[in-house]
């Protein structure tokens, strides 16, 4: 953890502010304040930032990107709200196009109030972002560890939000496989999911309490339907995957042969169905870039 307390990387983004505060966190990197001399770097690549530091209220044209960069931040992050319009919405918050702060869309961590707010305390916002950075990352280590306390069990409906957010996080990767955000994974409500529980059987992975991964299935005429398979980035290639299907296997107690997919150029997905003893049958497209692979197993 130390390199990220000595050497934290931002990402910073209007979302639709008066050019206040981006000016005063423009100023922290000035000669008079030089936060850079403390090894923090400010950074345009969202996969290469450990805090976020958004300014201005968000709106409808900015809510899907500041989603966009959150959501492609890796693991453990921050967000840091600079300025009372990122905080609250300030003076515009009861415009008609107007979400209000960014809490409103994602999580944030610390509020730096102000407007503008000074240099000083967008500093000591980001030095609260790296007391809390550091105790994620403890935990995230924490729970690692505890890989051996893995429960694999069937899924309650209390579960599905925590399932949906590590679906959302796990197929990010895919996404950016195929330059393509629109994979139906990603694309998922919570409200769709909540529908597919009713008919699906879904099972999940726990570490310490925590949802790590799922799967979800179906049984109809004799064939086992597999679909979702998700474990969050941080716990691959650990095993929880292979468990987790054979979890879902032995649940669809009626099935007499298992179907599953996945998209062809998800290699590491193709190399675990195959050494599940899955093989491929056929092909189809999803849209113009993107083919579906399905696979089967006699049971």
């Amino acid at each position: 953890m130390s390199h990220l307390v000595k050497s934290p990387w931002i990402i910073h983004y209007d979302a639709s502010s008066c050019n206040g505060c981006d000016i005063e966190v423009l100023a922290c990197l000035t000669p008079m304040y030089d936060v850079e001399r403390f090894g923090i770097v400010n950074t345009g690549n969202p996969k290469h930032a450990d805090i976020f530091l958004i300014t201005g209220s968000v709106n409808e044209q900015t809510r899907s990107v500041v989603k966009n960069i959150y959501e492609q931040m890796p693991e453990p992050k921050v967000v840091v709200a600079i300025g009372i319009c990122a905080s609250s919405g300030g003076i515009f918050r009861e415009c008609y196009n107007v979400a209000g702060g960014v809490d409103k869309v994602i999580p944030v961590d610390v509020f730096v109030p102000g407007c503008a707010a000074r240099p000083e305390s967008i500093i000591d916002g980001v030095v609260q972002a790296l007391g809390i950075l550091e105790k994620r990352h403890a935990y995230q280590q924490s729970v690692e560890n505890s890989i051996g306390q893995l429960i694999i069990s069937q899924a309650e409906e209390s579960d599905l939000p925590e399932i949906m957010s590590v679906q959302k996080t796990a197929y990010q990767s895919e996404a950016e496989l195929y330059n393509d955000p629109s994979l139906p994974p990603l694309q998922q409500t919570l409200e769709q999911l909540r529908e597919a529980f009713k008919t699906q059987i879904l099972f999940k992975a726990v570490i310490n309490g925590k949802v790590v991964g799922s799967i979800r299935g179906y049984t109809a005429e004799g064939t086992g339907h597999i679909s979702r398979l998700s474990v969050h980035p941080y716990f691959q290639s650990k095993g929880i995957g292979k468990k987790l299907v054979s979890a879902i296997e032995a649940r669809l107690t009626e099935a007499k042969r298992f179907e599953i997919f996945t998209w062809h150029k998800s290699s590491r997905n193709l190399e675990l169905y195959g050494k599940l003893g899955y093989r491929e049958f056929k092909t189809d497209q999803l849209n113009s870039a993107i083919n579906r692979v399905y696979l089967e197993k006699a049971k």
